[in-house]
Formats: structure tokens, sequence, C-alpha cells
């Protein structure tokens, strides 16, 4: 199970020989006993490329599940009863979630230490969601609202939006700016084809105001956004929280008119979770509480 996620998630034979510390070889001989032992080929293997076949793709979930079981098993055996033990996988964007991520991983190592949380960062909204579905997350921070039946999500936070301009953007010196005014400005957004929330909100935002933005780069991180905004690429529509972060050459200013608000929420399975990840989410709830939500 090992060695196939492994090259599942490398899709490379040699890549994931260096990361399970063995020859190429025998990890190829071991992947060809698990596939005849399931009586499937997992792979599509060429000279150039290696591709999860149909089974493979199925096999990936269960295969994260059996391995993240192992583990459980192992750490029961130290923790003394009535201790919740597990190991949870947490995704988040980077910056935007400052406000929730910190709280929640305090107060997840002080009440149940031995819970093992890996943070999984840069991920997008609808890339979230996909992990979520496959297993390889047990939670995931995401922008709201979420649209797959198959996962649960819960309003953590709202942030009203403002704008990123450089330092000597004609319109920085104004208490607020009016979204219309920046119709002839290029943008600076998260990669359509990544899912972001954060995207949909800004092209929402600008056909609301009447025009449809001129994007001039897209990246993932929302930090490296507010750099290349410094660097007089262009602007860029972010929520309030990100005032504190922003760099040097750049500046926050709020969005005048009606608030236009980016939902931060909470995502998970619909799927029966382990006890870490119904802890964690009963813990969420006292940490940070759904407000109530502005329309």
């Amino acid at each position: 199970m090992e060695a196939f996620i492994a090259v599942a998630e490398e899709l490379h034979f040699g890549n994931a020989a260096v990361r399970l510390r063995m020859a190429q070889s025998p990890l190829s001989q071991t992947i060809r006993k698990l596939e005849r032992s399931l009586g499937a080929e997992l792979f599509v293997r060429s000279t150039r490329s290696v591709e999860l076949t149909t089974a493979g793709h199925a096999l990936l979930p269960h295969a994260r599940e059996v391995l993240g079981q192992l583990r459980i098993a192992a750490q029961a055996v130290k923790v003394p009863e009535g201790r919740v033990y597990g190991s949870l996988a947490l995704g988040f964007t980077g910056v935007l979630n400052h406000l929730s991520l910190p709280p929640l991983t305090r107060a997840l190592r002080k009440t149940y230490p031995d819970i093992e949380l890996t943070l999984v960062g840069r991920v997008m909204t609808q890339d979230a969601v996909h992990q979520l579905d496959s297993g390889a997350l047990d939670l995931a921070f995401v922008g709201l609202p979420v649209d797959s039946a198959r996962i649960n999500s819960r309003l953590l936070a709202q942030e009203a939006f403002g704008v990123v301009l450089p330092t000597d953007h004609p319109l920085v010196s104004g208490a607020a700016v009016d979204l219309t005014d920046l119709a002839d400005d290029q943008f600076i957004t998260p990669p359509l084809a990544a899912g972001s929330a954060l995207h949909e909100s800004t092209i929402r935002a600008c056909a609301d105001a009447g025009f449809y933005p001129q994007v001039a780069q897209e990246v993932s991180d929302p930090y490296m956004i507010m750099m290349l905004v410094a660097a007089g690429i262009g602007v860029a529509l972010l929520p309030e929280g990100i005032a504190a972060f922003v760099p040097p050459g750049a500046v926050y200013v709020p969005l005048s008119g009606v608030p236009r608000y980016m939902n931060h929420g909470l995502a998970w399975s619909t799927r029966p979770g382990s006890l870490a990840r119904e802890a964690f989410l009963e813990l969420s709830e006292k940490v940070l509480p759904s407000p109530e939500m502005i329309v």
C-alpha cells in the first residue's frame, strides 16, 4: 500500500523509489505483485509517463485509509485508555487563514495532544473538495459556499473585501475605493483552474460593478498576489484580514458602497470520520463558533 501510494502521488517510479529509500526494481516488482493480487492494473506505464488507471484511482483513497488505520493502531498501543488519538490532515490556503488556523491548532495541541495534525498548504477550495472526497484530507479551510453534496461545511468567519493597490496608484489617498473606478486596471487573481473561491469572488464583484476584470497574472498564493501588487503588476481584491500582512510597496484600501464579504468555512467529507476528526469538529465549534451570516 505504501509503495502504491508513493507511485500514485509521484507518478514517477524513480521519484517514488527515492521517497521510499529503495531501489526502483524492487519497487516495480512490489507494484506488479500488488496488481496480480488484485487482478487489475493500477498504472498505465510508458517510457515517458506513469498514470493511474480507473482501478488505481479507485484504490487510492482506500490505500490511504489502510495506512492511516495502521498508524492509529500503532498509536493505540501507546496511548492510555480513554484518550482521543489519531492523525488528521488539514488543508489551508495560506495567509487568508491566519485568523482561523492558529487558534484551532493551538487548542487542538492543548486539548488533544495525542492527535497528530498534518497541515497541507496552498489548497484552493475546489482542490480541497476533491482531496476531502478522495480521503487525502480530513478537513480543510474553504471559501463558502461549497458546491458538493459529498461535503459538509460550516461558516467560521466573514470578512469584508477591500482592494490592495500599489503605493503609487492614484486612488491610494482615498478613505475607500469604488470598485467601478478600477475597471481599467489589471487584476491579479488566483488561477481559474484551481477552483479558488477568491477568484470567483473577484469576478463576481467586478461583474456586479459593471465590468469584467482584466487579469494580468494568476498566482495561487495570496501573499505572492500582494507581492505582485507591490511590484506594480496590478491590483487585487482581498479580504480585510490581510491588511496587517500587506508588503512594502502596497496598500490595503476598503471598498466603498455595499460591503462584499468573503465567507471562510471549514469543510469535511460526509463519510463517517474518525474519533479524532469528530473531536476536532467539536473543538472547532467552541474555539470558532459560527457567526450570524451577513447576506
